[in-house]
C-alpha cells in the first residue's frame, strides 16, 4: 500500500538529473549515460514516471513499445522506437532502498500493464538484473530463453534473464 506522501508522477525532462543520480546509485554496474536516459524519456513520455517520497525523487521507471524477442543495447541510443512494435518493454525500474516494501514497484508495473493492454500489445518484456527475478515472476513475467539474445544479455550481467509477460491471459 502506498502512503500519502509517496506517489508516481509523469517524468519530465527536468527530472533527468535526478534519474541519472538514482540510476548510478541503484545500478552502479549497469551504467547508462545521462543522454541515454533522456532519450528514453523523450522518445516515449507515456512510459516514463518518477517516484517521489515527500516530493523528493526516490525512484523511476523508463518503458516503451518494442519488439518481442529483441532488446535494446545497454547504454546505446535507440534513435527511434521500432515500427510495428508488438511488446511493451520495461527498460528500467529503479527504486532507492527507502521505498522498497511499500508497494510502489508493483503499483507502477500494474499501471504499465494496463497501458500496454490499452495499446493492444500482446506482451510485455524486460531484462531482470540485480537479483530481481523473483519480483518480476510475482508480477506475472516468466523467463524466456532466447538463444539470439545470449550475447546481449551477457553485457548486462551473467545472471541477466530476458522475461516476458503474456497480456492475452493476464488481468491488469
Amino acid at each position: 500500500m502506498l502512503h500519502r506522501d509517496i506517489a508516481w508522477r509523469a517524468m519530465t525532462g527536468y527530472d533527468i538529473d535526478a534519474v541519472f543520480d538514482i540510476a548510478n546509485r541503484v545500478h552502479p554496474d549497469f551504467f547508462e549515460a545521462r543522454a541515454i536516459l533522456a532519450e528514453r524519456q523523450e522518445l516515449y513520455r507515456n512510459g516514463c514516471y518518477l517516484l517521489e517520497v515527500s516530493e523528493k525523487p526516490a525512484g523511476y521507471v523508463l518503458s516503451h513499445p518494442w519488439r518481442l524477442g529483441s532488446l535494446p543495447e545497454l547504454n546505446a541510443p535507440l534513435g527511434a522506437l521500432p515500427e510495428g512494435a508488438d511488446s511493451y518493454y520495461i527498460h528500467d525500474l529503479a527504486l532507492l532502498p527507502l521505498t522498497r516494501g511499500l508497494g510502489a514497484a508493483g503499483q507502477i508495473v500494474a499501471a504499465l500493464t494496463k497501458h500496454a493492454k490499452v495499446m493492444g500489445l500482446a506482451s510485455m518484456s524486460l531484462v531482470a538484473v540485480n537479483g530481481s527475478l523473483g519480483f518480476w515472476e510475482r508480477q506475472g513475467f516468466s523467463v524466456s530463453d532466447q538463444p539470439g539474445l545470449a550475447e546481449k544479455l551477457a553485457t548486462y550481467e551473467g545472471a541477466a534473464r530476458y522475461m516476458i509477460k503474456d497480456l492475452d491471459q493476464t488481468s491488469a
